[in-house]
């Protein structure tokens, strides 16, 4: 509860809290140094006299205006709150906790120089036209006839000063001991004494009428004799009122009478005892947040502790290495290592600096955050509903306040404990003059950006970066893959770019990948394995028991020879060579059951295209099935408006070709294996549309020896 000390000293005398007082600015100051700071202005200057003559502005208007001064976020420091006006303000000076406060422009009238009136126990009359500056944010403020009692008095910081007060006195000490009083070990309520263990024995024994006495700590006993039943909050303007309401829009509880004849008639109240207990459950939702911040920048610092020991781990290691590779070039490299030492002290209390310059401030932010967070519990912790609304809203904004202060960035280390340079010791003599700090590590892993990385259809796209603080020389990148079936890694892509989009993959599957960099000293450490999988082909029911996969693709741009002529979003095709060329789709299958059609748009000359399926490495300037990668059909009856279909069902492991709907002759075979890609060969008296994501034909009925819908 240290750090909490703070929050119940006086911004003026710089002691605990005695009377405070709240101000309409929602600080706090002693009603004693309230007083202290009065500055009495001449009658000309009094707002009061220049209202009363105001050009045609009615008081309740000038009180509204007033208000909006106040609340507005453009405020220019000046302020009212209620019956509390503008004033001018006063030249300052430092109080002493360090806290500006403006002082009296004038010397108090002399019964004003006491704080109490004598035999009455009262505060004497402010003076007329007396102003108060907030030593805190400096608003000027001007009181009205009621004065110092206008202001309502913060009962809930008085308990939390008196509490931490108490956890702070010295020991109680036995009343019944004659000499050297010992610590007191208990008290009886009943008795009302404070207790050693050798006096409770020899006075209080725990038998006949003292059995039944109640025994508690010393500390328990000091609270429960101070303490007494909560004193009834009675309103401010109408002092014989009790408190019972709240009023939303002034946001302060009221009484009756206030609701009846005065300026909170016409405004939405409510019961105090719900916004009390609303109050508190938003204070303690703010106030959790602000704990797990308080919890990461306690980790944090350990974390920057750490660091400093790291880096000076690290620095002497480093300074031992660079010294043993000096004292080995003999004579010739004593000036020069005299040089670079000095480079890697520098370097060393640079970082040291850094770091803990970092965790000096992190420590000041952490101690005046878990202070107030103490103080907020404190707070919690009081049974006075209008009490805790007087401060509840302040509160709840200087936590959320505080809270943005731990913002992103602020938990971050602003230097790495690692020193990247090493010492290259490799050069010959007559270059020792020239031997300087070179770059000989490997890169770091680097880290796979999340955010980034997608998978779209059959497509995997990756994104990467170095880590922030890595600051080693980067030559290039290597991207793996698996092969989707939780097989070895390969590698899909190389070079500079940090982002690569794989296409062709299978459909369905979960691939794994990884990324690692490389330069000129080698190939760093792999990044984290991330795990993708790509989409699933739509399902199209075509009989009562089986469902087969649906797959939209286009033909392949990419892969086609230079010859084909693609256009329609690559759906349509055809050449500008008289040999024939081959043309592969988008999507390769290993699963499944598969129908697509091509419609045949110009047919000129007997073209004799062909179509079919292919390998990935099937030769792409040769008829289609010509070599042994490619499967296809020809036939020199074809014409314009004809259509083929191709059906290729890896579960019987058979390719069927269809014309106007027709099959032509037997299944052509029943052995594939592996990946196909649907394919077409043809010359430029030939042009096709492409038709993919078709249901089955209805004649045909898939084999059940491996799940409908399995797709690649």
């Amino acid at each position: 509860m240290d750090e909490m000390e703070e929050e119940l000293k006086c911004p003026v005398c710089g002691s605990f809290f005695r009377e405070p007082i709240i101000l309409p600015c929602s600080h706090n100051i002693c009603l004693a140094c309230a007083r202290n700071i009065l500055v009495q202005t001449p009658d000309a200057e009094s707002p009061q006299s220049s209202r009363a003559s105001g050009s045609g502005v009615s008081e309740y208007d000038y009180l509204d205006l007033d208000k909006m001064s106040l609340y507005s976020e453009t405020d220019s420091g000046y302020g009212s709150y209620g019956g509390f006006v503008s004033a001018p303000t006063t030249p300052c000076q430092k109080s002493p906790n360090g806290v500006r406060v403006f002082p009296p422009s004038m010397p108090p009238p002399p019964q004003a120089q006491h704080h109490l009136l004598p035999h009455t126990g009262v505060l004497p009359p402010v003076p007329r036209n007396s102003c108060l500056t907030c030593p805190q944010c400096h608003r000027s403020l001007t009181l009205d006839d009621r004065g110092l009692r206008g202001f309502p008095k913060n009962r809930v910081l008085e308990g939390v000063v008196d509490r931490y007060q108490q956890s702070k006195a010295a020991a109680l000490k036995c009343q019944l001991c004659e000499k050297n009083p010992r610590e007191a070990t208990v008290m009886c309520e009943q008795c009302d004494v404070f207790y050693c263990d050798p006096c409770r024995l020899r006075c209080h024994p725990p038998r006949g009428p003292l059995a039944k006495h109640r025994l508690v700590p010393p500390a328990q006993g000091r609270i429960s004799r101070r303490a007494s039943p909560r004193k009834i909050s009675t309103c401010t303007e109408h002092e014989l009122e009790n408190l019972s309401m709240y009023c939303v829009q002034c946001k302060t509880p009221v009484c009756y009478q206030c609701l009846e004849d005065g300026k909170h008639s016409t405004h939405e109240v409510k019961a105090l005892g719900a916004m009390w207990k609303l109050h508190k459950g938003q204070l303690s939702q703010v106030l959790n947040v602000l704990s797990d911040r308080a919890t990461e920048a306690k980790e944090f610092l350990v974390q920057l502790r750490n660091m400093v020991q790291h880096i000076q781990e690290n620095g002497v290691e480093f300074e031992a290495c660079l010294v043993a590779q000096c004292d080995a070039l003999i004579e010739a490299l004593n000036r020069r290592k005299a040089q670079l030492l000095s480079r890697v002290t520098k370097e060393h209390e640079h970082k040291l600096s850094v770091v803990r310059d970092q965790i000096s401030h992190c420590t000041v932010k952490l101690r005046q955050t878990t202070g107030l967070m103490e103080y907020c519990l404190e707070v919690i912790k009081e049974n006075d509903p209008s009490g805790f609304l007087q401060i509840s809203d302040a509160l709840i904004r200087r936590v959320h306040m505080t809270e943005n202060q731990w913002g992103k960035g602020s938990l971050t280390p602003r230097m790495s404990s690692d020193f990247d340079l090493t010492l290259d010791s490799g050069p010959l003599l007559q270059t020792i003059h020239q031997l300087d700090f070179v770059q000989m590590k490997v890169p770091a892993a680097p880290i796979l950006q999340l955010e980034e990385c997608c998978t779209q259809s059959n497509s995997a796209t990756l994104s990467w970066k170095q880590p922030p603080l890595s600051t080693i020389a980067v030559d290039g990148y290597i991207l793996e893959l698996d092969d989707g079936n939780g097989g070895q890694f390969r590698e899909v892509y190389v070079g500079t770019e940090t982002i690569c989009t794989v296409d062709g993959l299978h459909f369905n599957s979960n691939y794994r990948s990884r990324v690692k960099a490389f330069n000129s000293s080698g190939v760093g450490q792999y990044s984290k394995i991330l795990v993708m999988q790509t989409s699933e082909m739509r399902l199209s029911s075509y009989c009562s028991k089986t469902v087969a996969a649906v797959a939209w693709f286009t033909f392949d741009s990419a892969s086609a020879h230079p010859d084909i002529i693609l256009s329609n979003d690559n759906l349509t095709v055809t050449c500008n060579s008289y040999d024939d060329r081959v043309i592969m789709g988008n999507t390769g299958f290993s699963r499944g059951v598969h129908y697509w059609e091509m419609t045949i748009d110009r047919y000129d000359n007997h073209p004799d295209p062909a179509f079919g399926i292919a390998r990935s490495d099937v030769m792409k300037d040769v008829m289609l099935g010509k070599d042994d990668k490619a499967w296809a059909i020809t036939d020199g009856g074809l014409g314009k408006g004809a259509t083929v279909g191709v059906l290729l069902d890896f579960s019987r492991g058979i390719l069927l070709f269809l014309i106007n709907d027709e099959q032509q002759g037997p299944v052509a075979f029943n052995t594939l294996e592996g990946t196909y890609y649907p394919a077409i060969s043809l010359n430029r008296n030939v042009q096709v549309t492409l038709h993919s994501g078709l249901p089955i034909p209805d004649f045909y009925t898939p084999g059940e020896s491996e799940p409908a819908g399995s797709v690649c």
